[in-house]
């Protein structure tokens, strides 16, 4: 193999390498799935391996960085990086184009290594789609603070009236929680949610049911602890479709953890009107959840204007309400009323 084609080679084995363990790394810290970041890591070992095939002091040999012209080559764009989704999404670009390389300069004089390096190009492919399609999904829900629960039976008004008053106080994200009414009637007030939301800009998510979440063209869905999983879920759901959980227990966050859902719903936090034979877990929960979980973590039961703050202190990245806001006599400034006490404690008076 002649001078340049084992520099080629050296430059791309190097760009290939390092684009992985950008990958790994957003996986393993900024996703915190375990599942992809090994998937990233195995895919790096195995591009070790079949590069490892070839003559190590060659390769070496041939790199001449002072001489490289490329070093000094580059782009805006190359130099800009606004946040860690745009790392990651360049990095999985970056990847298969070395792969490529490598595959077809090994090709010259080392075919069955060239074989072995398309296998692991294809995978590089699927990597990005489980990687950027992870990522797109938790950007999505990110900036959720306000996330109401949504029930016909404690509605002080018409359901739809309500949420269209909720999303103009300033609602993030909506679920719709119905299990007494039949699919023929459920469907059709779910598909006018969900148009109220999206028209807001606003998620909306389905209790339960990821079937009426997709005929409805809902975000996703939100799934309880005797429902089923959320791997079972996401064989029904489109990849860009949401998926949370309900956890009572550091147990249960455990387990769901085991799911990598798209965000946690941790409680009841504090005494709920709405589940009174439930015993509040405290704060406690949403601080030792957020030890183990960097992801989108919303607290849930019994959350006032007056203790709104306390759970952003403890950890959450944001707060579930239902009665106190939909039962209200005025649904849009009683959340509105609680969105301000999220960020500042002292403004609970009625606007």
């Amino acid at each position: 193999m002649n001078n340049a084609v084992n520099r080629i080679i050296d430059a791309n084995f190097n760009r290939a390498r390092e684009a992985l363990r950008v990958l790994e790394d957003y996986a393993r810290f900024n996703l915190n799935d375990s599942s992809i970041s090994l998937y990233a890591k195995s895919l790096r070992h195995d591009l070790c391996a079949a590069v490892g095939q070839l003559p190590a002091c060659d390769l070496l040999t041939a790199r001449d960085t002072p001489a490289d012209v490329g070093t000094q080559l580059s782009t805006e764009q190359e130099l800009t990086r606004p946040d860690p989704l745009a790392v990651a999404a360049a990095a999985a670009k970056r990847l298969p184009e070395a792969l490529r390389c490598l595959e077809e300069y090994t090709k010259i004089d080392n075919p069955s290594i060239a074989k072995d390096l398309e296998a692991i190009r294809y995978r590089a492919y699927t990597l990005e789609k489980q990687l950027l399609t992870r990522a797109h999904r938790k950007h999505r829900f990110q900036n959720v603070q306000i996330y109401v629960l949504l029930t016909s039976k404690l509605c002080k008004y018409n359901i739809l009236d309500t949420t269209t008053q909720i999303l103009a106080g300033g609602a993030d994200c909506i679920q719709l929680r119905e299990k007494d009414i039949p699919d023929s009637e459920l469907i059709p007030l779910a598909a006018k949610i969900c148009d109220l939301c999206h028209r807001a800009g606003a998620l909306f998510i389905v209790n339960d049911r990821p079937d009426i979440a997709i005929l409805t063209n809902a975000d996703g869905v939100h799934l309880g602890q005797d429902d089923m999983t959320v791997n079972q879920a996401r064989k029904l759901l489109s990849p860009h479709k949401l998926a949370g959980k309900s956890t009572h227990s550091l147990d249960e966050v455990n387990r769901a953890l085991a799911e990598s859902p798209d965000y946690l719903a941790v409680g009841s936090i504090f005494p709920s009107p709405t589940k009174p034979s439930v015993t509040p877990s405290g704060l406690q929960l949403i601080e030792n959840t957020r030890y183990m979980y960097p992801g989108p973590l919303i607290a849930i039961g019994g959350i006032t204007p007056q203790n709104a703050h306390q759970t952003i202190k403890a950890g959450a990245s944001g707060i579930a309400v239902c009665s106190a806001v939909i039962a209200a006599e005025n649904p849009k400034t009683a959340l509105t009323v609680l969105k301000n006490a999220l960020s500042d404690p002292n403004r609970t008076a009625h606007i």
